[in-house]
């Protein structure tokens, strides 16, 4: 075999190769997140994507936003796959997206919105007395800190516009308990499931609110997946996530999160978030 042939022999094979190594890599899966890790997101995160990754034999890239609208947004188009949201924005979008697991709190994929005022405030029992007070808001897609108050408030006969003197979102729940604690805001509500991790996490700030009322229970915020997403991969990452709590990492991971696992979850979970959105975009339509 002459030089020059040989020296076409390797270089066809280094190419073979290299499209084994390179032209097939499989893609990352793009995991949209808010501000729901409450404690050490970055080291957490690469924990768990590389836990994900290595039980779907393909990368996990989280890719983080601040509010629920940009990841929803980013979810919608196809920018990422599959995202961590609020039960809000998933029954607003229940055709453009695909629920994958509903996670496991305290034995059930349910969670309430809680009331909290500071803990110097023994005298409010509820909105109506919360007239000319600053209250806070986690995110205005949020179910459990937006969409709840205004169904609670019009239920009472209340709207925020008339009842508070001033508003504002804080767009992550650790950061309305944090601006109720301080004063910022002599009321707020949050997810009771953060407020819960908070008490174990950073009992002192906790302390400093008081709990006024519990809502109703609602479907958990979910893990859903964009409405193109392959069937297989669909399948493949929800079994994943509802087997973490079956080995000693994912057991760890969920501890973390102070989650007790996650479910397939049912669409019916979320009936009540339809209910109330309903409820609160019948009476803002109507001005009344």
């Amino acid at each position: 075999m002459g030089v020059l042939l040989r020296a076409l022999v390797v270089l066809a094979l280094l190419l073979t190769l290299a499209g084994r190594t390179w032209g097939t890599e499989t893609a990352p899966l793009r995991f949209g997140t808010t501000a729901v890790i409450l404690q050490d997101r970055a080291e957490f995160l690469t924990k768990w994507a590389r836990y994900l990754g290595e039980r779907l034999g393909r990368p996990i890239q989280f890719v983080q936003r601040g509010s629920y609208a940009e990841v929803g947004e980013l979810l919608s188009t196809s920018q990422i796959d599959i995202a961590w949201v609020c039960g809000a924005p998933y029954v607003r979008n229940r055709g453009r997206w695909q629920l994958v697991a509903v996670p496991l709190h305290q034995g059930k994929p349910l969670y309430q919105s809680y009331l909290i005022v500071p803990a110097s405030d023994t005298r409010t029992k509820s909105y109506r007395d919360l007239e000319g007070t600053v209250f806070a808001y986690s995110d205005p897609d949020s179910n459990s800190g937006y969409l709840v108050p205004q169904f609670q408030m019009l239920e009472q006969g209340l709207r925020a516009g008339n009842l508070f003197r001033k508003t504002f979102f804080t767009w992550a729940h650790q950061d309305t308990v944090k601006a109720v604690a301080v004063g910022l805001a002599q009321a707020g509500a949050v997810d009771g499931y953060i407020w819960e991790a908070l008490a174990d996490i950073d009992p002192a700030l906790i302390a400093r609110t008081r709990i006024v009322s519990r809502s109703a229970w609602y479907g958990f915020p979910p893990i859903v997946a964009r409405a193109s997403l392959e069937p297989d991969l669909l399948k493949a990452v929800g079994e994943v996530l509802a087997s973490m709590n079956a080995d000693a990492r994912g057991k760890e991971l969920l501890n973390q999160m102070r989650l007790d696992g996650f479910v397939p979850g049912e669409d019916s979970l979320f009936d009540g978030i339809r209910q109330i959105n309903q409820f609160v975009n019948k009476h803002y339509a109507q001005g009344s």
